[in-house]
């Protein structure tokens, strides 16, 4: 398989992959990548501290079903995140049925390959295992990159994807943060264990935290198992002890801590009363009656990035 690799600053010029040299600015980039026959596109926030010089962290943050990955920047804050404490910040788009239309949540709705078997991104097999480690690869050729903290982290499909990414690309990434979404692969072990901190609301009317039959905002109606599934498989696949070691519940925020794992790993378990199908602190774009409520009991962004901190890779 041969991966393409061209890249433009937003309203630069484009560089070929083996002869750019490595970007200093800091702001907002956009670069495709082309893969499969599909080009794909995603924007990296370069923090304001960067010089080119000093190594620095990578956080992947992969949207939602029908979300844009500059909407996720927006909704999430993890720009302003990584130019307070100095990271890229990584923003990818999943693809829609049709790419020759623009997307469109309910209908043109950009989609991760997360292996629920549900969405035309599975139905394809669209390669978004393999478009992500293209841009991690795109990335490191074109930035100094700490590939000891590489993380990714996504919202609903792409929690569900970020799972995904955790088993594939064990080898390369240091920990992951889903958040409302589920843990699809039938997998029985990891290559590498990958430390996981997950949140989810007790009044999710997207993905029903106790599971069940429920009528998507997109139309359709399917059954979710309990979240506490994907809790306790990733507990599991890291060889942690079933029952939590440390739980701290204080208004209406518990947190389970499962371990030790394999190598040191960790599972922390966030859940939080009356949240609906939102990022924690951050924005959403989606009226209440289809998502519940927002929350600001955590800033989900600022929680999944002191954990990030503790879980570098252990090359």
């Amino acid at each position: 398989m041969v991966i393409v690799l061209v890249g433009s600053v937003l309203g630069g010029v484009a560089y070929q992959l083996l002869t750019r040299p490595k970007a200093v600015s800091h702001g907002d980039f956009s670069f495709t990548v082309k893969l499969s026959g599909l080009e794909r596109s995603y924007t990296v926030h370069v923090p304001t501290n960067y010089d080119g010089r000093t190594a620095v962290a990578m956080v992947i943050m992969l949207h939602g079903r029908g979300a844009t990955g500059k909407g996720a920047m927006e909704d999430t804050g993890w720009a302003e995140k990584a130019d307070k404490v100095g990271f890229l910040a990584v923003f990818p788009d999943a693809t829609p049925p049709d790419p020759s239309k623009p997307a469109s949540l309910l209908e043109n709705p950009q989609i991760w390959n997360d292996g629920s078997g549900r969405g035309h991104a599975c139905l394809r097999n669209v390669d978004d295992v393999g478009f992500v480690n293209a841009i991690i690869d795109d990335l490191c050729s074109r930035f100094v990159v700490d590939e000891r903290r590489i993380f990714v982290t996504g919202f609903s499909n792409g929690a569900a994807m970020t799972f995904r990414l955790a088993v594939e690309l064990s080898k390369r990434i240091a920990a992951v943060a889903p958040v409302s979404g589920l843990f699809w692969l039938n997998v029985s072990k990891l290559d590498y264990p990958v430390p996981l901190v997950y949140i989810f609301g007790t009044d999710d009317p997207v993905i029903p935290f106790h599971g069940g039959v429920v009528r998507k905002p997109w139309g359709e109606t399917l059954s979710d198992p309990p979240v506490s599934d994907s809790v306790m498989r990733w507990v599991r696949l890291l060889g942690c002890p079933d029952e939590p070691m440390a739980v701290h519940d204080k208004e209406g925020v518990r947190m389970a801590v499962y371990g030790p794992g394999r190598g040191g790993s960790e599972v922390v378990f966030y859940t939080i009363e009356g949240m609906g199908h939102t990022w924690p602190g951050g924005r959403s774009s989606l009226p209440e009656r289809l998502v519940g409520k927002m929350t600001y009991k955590i800033t989900a962004t600022d929680v999944i990035w002191e954990f990030f901190q503790k879980h570098p890779r252990k090359l």
